[in-house]
């Protein structure tokens, strides 16, 4: 994968309308909601079940930045676990047989994320406590008496696999990673790990290795180059499921008998599997694919070879599902183009389903919040580009409304259709929206994928420039107020269309994005150490004569073409984009005399997740352009 810079509408991926064209022109009228109305809808992640399946486990921001908290399936109610103001909490799970829990926390967005316990009176005991230790649960072993997870605290370069038993709380190495593989997981008995090996963005290598032999074979094919991804291990650890593209424009799930080494194509669409997984006792097999910018899941009861079906529920769209470990229970996230995801139930056995939560804010009619739209536009080249649009409800032909290209992160990453206050804030403050995915982006086959490689800055910023001449041709659209945002690698594209294209908007918003790429890509995370070859064959290696491209393509060393307004928001902890980024290009621009908007964010990293920080940052951006874009402001250069 390259998703490596990321900030999107994408990701959380909701309700899909297929529609060629933009919608109709009948205008209506909204009432206008506040910033603050917006964020004061709940954000809801996780919902894992209890040992006794009577309460799930989630993380929400409901008190302004996520903390953990349990809902009672039987009616709902919710009671608040932990009261950190200052760091996030993140959901793992609960610990069989107790009402222990897991869950993982950085410190301000740094991305050094530990794993941690809350006993049942809510003490809290880090169980990674290595000061740089960076750790990733990876799931529980046969008996539930111990959980794997993996660490770079021995090199802080690589990832090795633990396991840590639930009596003691104590760790032991199961493989040591002095290759640089990314860990995938481990059989259900204890002997195969799942090992990856990143060539290209767009192509892996798998590998198992036997821990009882010491022996590593690669499963992978090399006269077949692709991507491939380990799934997961049957329970009595005869086969392995991994999904792989090669030979294929879309990946496909394939079966591998461990023992003969047979291998089966189990199941493939005309979109990408994205995952696979099978229940705690395997009756049901869980396939999610990625459809055209929305999740699309097939939930197959394996006793009778079909797919469960279930209630519909109206105007949504089931996002992710887990079974509870009896398999009588599912958990259901369900999305909107209207409202952050809910948590539903669902009992296999009564047939019945019901909501959890609701999400959204009741000030907040969502008759007044916009569906979005798939479409689709040519490229400078003819290529054919897709996007999720958002149109205000208020424009027509005779209330003509400015428009903003976004773009997503990446590279390699895909606006999705679905549910982002920002985005609905922006539609009802009357600006359309158009999230492209370039060509580049994830979900569209590998050669539409590929196509961006050692490419960044030309040809997919020209998709982000026709994509404003898509809005241009829409007769409700204002031509002459175009601004383009994005954040991350669509904070990249922003700048980049600043300073390489700077006739084409009146405005730009950089959300964290790159504007000097030599630095970036000499400056990854050590945790990168992996994947850094991967990175470099897509986009170059700085320390080479690639250099003169990545300095020709960075914004910075061209800042003296910019000329239209930018606002620049800013996590100082930040280990992917680093705030000297955005320091240098703000100050570049300032000394020609741009107008520049430039806020940090001291407690924030790669992304944003403090209501009060999205509130005052996001806020500022409608600010910004009801200033230079809506309002026609004169600009002197």
């Amino acid at each position: 994968m390259k998703n490596l810079l990321l900030f999107s509408a994408a990701a959380l991926p909701l309700l899909f309308l297929s529609c060629k064209q933009a919608g109709d022109n009948t205008p209506k009228e909204v009432k206008k909601y506040s910033i603050d109305q917006f964020y004061a809808n709940l954000q809801i992640g996780g919902g894992h079940f209890s040992w006794d399946e009577t309460k799930l486990l989630v993380h929400s921001n409901e008190s302004g930045i996520y903390n953990l908290y349990e809902i009672n399936v039987a009616d709902g109610s919710r009671a608040q676990l932990t009261n950190s103001s200052t760091e996030s909490y993140f959901a793992i799970g609960y610990v069989p047989g107790s009402n222990k829990k897991l869950y993982s926390a950085d410190k301000g967005g740094n991305e050094i994320d530990h794993i941690y316990l809350l006993d049942e009176k809510g003490a809290s005991t880090d169980l990674t406590p290595a000061p740089e230790e960076k750790a990733e649960f990876t799931g529980w072993n046969h008996d539930k008496s111990a959980f794997f997870y993996a660490s770079n605290k021995r090199d802080p370069k690589y990832f090795d696999l633990y396991r840590m038993d639930t009596a003691g709380w104590k760790a032991s190495m199961l493989y040591q990673n002095d290759k640089g593989y990314n860990v995938g997981g481990i059989s259900k008995d204890e002997n195969l790990v799942s090992l990856v090996e990143g060539i290209t963005t767009s192509e892996s290598r798998l590998y198992l290795f036997d821990r009882a032999a010491g022996k590593t074979t690669e499963l992978s094919d090399p006269n077949a180059p692709g991507n491939y991804t380990p799934a997961s291990f049957s329970k009595d650890s005869k086969t392995f499921y991994y999904i792989a593209d090669a030979g294929k424009e879309f990946a496909y799930l394939v079966a591998y008998d461990l023992s003969t080494g047979e291998r089966k194509t189990v199941f493939e669409a005309k979109w990408d599997v994205m995952y696979q997984y099978l229940s705690e006792n395997e009756r049901y097999k869980v396939i999610a694919i990625n459809e055209d910018g929305k999740n699309t899941l097939q939930v197959v009861d394996n006793s009778t070879g079909k797919e469960v079906t279930f209630p519909e529920i109206p105007d949504g769209d089931v996002l992710a599902v887990s079974i509870s470990p009896s398999e009588k229970l599912m958990r259901l996230t369900v999305g909107t183009s209207k409202a952050p995801s809910n948590l539903y139930l669902y009992n296999f056995e009564s047939k019945e389903l019901k909501p959890l939560t609701n999400t959204l804010n009741p000030e907040i009619n969502p008759e007044d919040l916009v569906s979005a739209q798939v479409v689709r536009y040519p490229s400078f080249d003819g290529l054919e580009i897709p996007a999720i649009y958002y149109k205000p409800m208020t424009a027509s032909a005779n209330n003509k409304v400015p428009a903003l290209v976004w773009v997503h992160g990446g590279p390699g990453g895909q606006s999705r259709v679905g549910y982002f206050a920002l985005i609905q804030y922006l539609t009802n403050q009357g600006y359309a929206v158009l999230a492209v995915n370039n060509r580049g982006s994830s979900g569209y086959g590998k050669t539409f994928y590929k196509m961006d490689d050692r490419n960044h800055g030309d040809k997919d910023l020209m998709d982000c420039i026709y994509g404003k001449k898509y809005l241009q041709s829409l007769d409700y659209v204002d031509s002459s107020k175009l601004g383009i945002i994005g954040g991350s690698y669509g904070g990249y594209m922003t700048m980049a269309a600043m300073a390489f294209q700077p006739d084409e908007f009146k405005v730009g918003v950089d959300i964290f994005g790159v504007t000097n790429w030599l630095r970036t890509l000499k400056s990854v995370p050590p945790y990168w150490e992996s994947f850094r070859k991967a990175l470099y064959a897509e986009m170059g290696d700085p320390t080479t004569a690639d250099s003169l491209r990545l300095y020709n393509i960075s914004p910075l060393f061209h800042a003296e073409k910019i000329k239209s307004p930018v606002m620049v928001l800013q996590g100082a902890n930040d280990p992917r984009v680093l705030q000297v980024e955005s320091d240098e290009i703000v100050e570049a621009m300032r000394k020609n005399n741009v107008p520049v908007e430039y806020m940090i964010f001291p407690d924030e990293g790669h992304g944003f997740v403090k209501k009060e920080n999205e509130i005052k940052g996001y806020g500022a951006i409608v600010t910004l352009l009801d200033q230079y874009l809506k309002g026609d402001q004169k600009v002197e250069n």
